[in-house]
């Protein structure tokens, strides 16, 4: 038996537009399930917003998305603030999500379409851990976590 697991992260109103960005930056395709989809009246505020989405690439990305009803904040339900301080991370966020990838070259890629709009917490460079270790707050509230991966 195997088990594969699937970040899926609860957005306030901006789902779609955030899977959009990630696939953008990870490839692959995305399958897009608004309210209206499964029922809900278009006439109802909040029809359009996301009760599923999903982005999954070949190259093992896979994120799942969905707007919290009536919420339209914008950006990742939870904690919005990740810094350093004192050579330590700080954050008050549940989670952050983390990827690595076997080279530098390739996650440089990835880091650099992520660092888009995004306040870098601890810019890509090589660590105590890793060849490559960065972390950034993308537009979305959404915490990264990078790193190549080790051998």
């Amino acid at each position: 038996m195997s088990v594969q697991t699937t970040t899926h992260l609860n957005f306030r109103g901006d789902a779609r537009q955030a899977l959009e960005f990630y696939q953008s930056v990870f490839g692959g395709h995305s399958v897009i399930n608004t309210y209206a989809d499964f029922g809900m009246p278009a006439e109802i505020p909040g029809s359009d917003k996301l009760v599923f989405g999903l982005v999954a690439a070949e190259n093992g990305f896979r994120l799942m998305g969905y707007d919290i009803p009536g919420q339209t904040e914008g950006g990742i339900a939870g904690g919005s603030s990740t810094h350093r301080e004192n050579n330590t991370t700080i954050t008050d966020q549940a989670l952050f999500v983390s990827i690595s990838s076997p080279t530098l070259d390739e996650l440089q890629r990835y880091w650099d379409a992520l660092a888009v709009d995004a306040t870098v917490v601890e810019p890509l460079a090589v660590s105590a851990w890793s060849a490559g270790f960065g972390m950034l707050t993308d537009p979305f509230g959404v915490t990264w976590s990078v790193s190549v991966a080790a051998e």
